[in-house]
C-alpha cells in the first residue's frame, strides 16, 4: 500500500538501497477509483507505506546474511589528508605573512 491510500499488487523485480521498488504484471487500484493494469511500475521508496508478502515465501532462503563487518583501522591523525587548497594554519596575508611591510612600490 502506498501512502497515498492507492493499492498495489505485482511481482517483485527488484528493490534498492532506497527502498525503491520495480514491480512487474501491476495491478494498481487508486483509493475509491477503478483498478489499472500495467506492465511495470517503479516506487519511490519513501511512498510505500507497508509490503505483505505470501507465507508461501522461504525467506530463510531468500535472504542475505548481512554478518557485521569489520571497522576499518584507524588511520594516524598525520596520515590524513588536507582536504583543498594548500597549507593552513600560517594565518592570514599570503607569502610576506600578517604584518610584513609591502615593499616600496618600485
Amino acid at each position: 500500500m502506498k501512502l497515498n491510500g492507492t493499492l498495489v499488487h505485482g511481482g517483485i523485480i527488484g528493490v534498492d538501497v532506497a527502498m525503491n521498488m520495480h514491480l512487474r504484471s501491476v495491478k494498481m487500484t487508486p483509493k475509491n477509483k477503478d483498478p489499472i493494469n500495467l506492465d511495470s511500475l517503479s516506487i519511490r521508496g519513501n511512498n510505500i507505506r507497508y509490503i505483505i508478502l505470501p507465507d508461501s515465501l522461504p525467506l530463510d532462503t531468500m535472504l542475505i546474511d548481512d554478518e557485521p563487518r569489520k571497522k576499518a583501522a584507524r588511520v594516524r591523525a598525520g596520515a590524513r589528508g588536507r582536504g583543498r587548497g594548500g597549507p593552513r594554519g600560517r594565518g592570514r596575508g599570503g607569502p610576506r605573512g600578517r604584518g610584513a611591510p609591502r615593499g616600496r612600490g618600485r
